[in-house]
């Protein structure tokens, strides 16, 4: 428990420092995906092929997507690449100095990190997570040849380039709004450098599956949670009338 606290704390950290240092408004997550099963089962593929690499989900076991309709047969063979059980947490084998050495920093774990990625100002976490894997594009003066608008000098690549394809960011120079003698460079759109195996739209597609994945990751339980407030909202509701009229017949020859 503590080491998940941690991890939360650091996710919390990183992103009030990216706040910060600027970035692009977030795109809104498309929120139907919490309830597509299809859609989370490509969310789970995708994570377990991009994203678990380097990234673990230690807080996670396989055996927890039996909820989104995978059965142990699936998980096995589909998904179990860097576990031998389904009751196994979903840990990886990166070596954390040698990330550290290659990255500047060792991978954060992603079991909660559409939980603690939420802005007030700017979106949920799903919505940082949407807009951040959509905006990469390439800068050959970065180590790993790659940018993200939305979390600007990321020390994270583009794993999921050969998808979406590589784009070169254009900026203009326009007269600072607050100062007219400076100059400030503002984000103009993307050329595409070379395409993905992806339309932009399926892409777009492919990230909001794998986003949701990362939230219901984050609690597996919250759709049944949605569910039991709303029962519980409903019978609280009609406990209140009862209570109202039964008081009223109560009190109704009472001078």
């Amino acid at each position: 428990m503590k080491k998940l606290i941690a991890i939360l704390l650091a996710s919390l950290s990183l992103s009030v420092a990216q706040a910060a240092g600027g970035g692009i408004e977030w795109d809104k997550f498309p929120k139907e995906k919490m309830s597509d099963m299809a859609a989370l089962q490509n969310g789970a593929k995708l994570f377990v092929n991009y994203c678990l690499n380097c990234h673990a989900a230690a807080f996670h076991r396989y055996n927890r997507m039996r909820d989104i309709g995978l059965t142990d047969a699936d998980i096995k063979s589909n998904l179990l690449f860097a576990a031998d059980k389904v009751g196994d947490t979903m840990k990886v084998s990166l070596n954390p100095q040698e990330a550290k050495d290659w990255f500047g920093a060792n991978p954060p774990d992603l079991t909660v990190i559409a939980r603690s990625r939420a802005d007030v100002s700017k979106g949920s976490g799903a919505d940082y997570l949407y807009t951040y894997m959509r905006n990469f594009y390439r800068d050959d003066t970065k180590a790993t040849g790659w940018n993200n608008l939305a979390f600007p000098s990321v020390a994270m690549p583009h794993v999921m380039w050969e998808l979406q394809g590589q784009r070169a960011a254009k900026f203009e120079e326009v007269a600072d709004p607050h100062d007219a003698s400076k100059k400030i460079h503002v984000f103009a759109g993307y050329q595409q450098l070379t395409p993905g195996t992806m339309t932009e739209r399926q892409y777009d597609e492919a990230v909001a599956d794998l986003v949701a994945y990362m939230q219901w990751m984050g609690e597996p339980a919250q759709g049944q949670r949605f569910q039991l407030g709303v029962i519980v909202l409903i019978f609280l509701g009609f406990l209140t009338i009862f209570a109202w009229r039964l008081n009223a017949s109560y009190w109704k020859d009472v001078k």
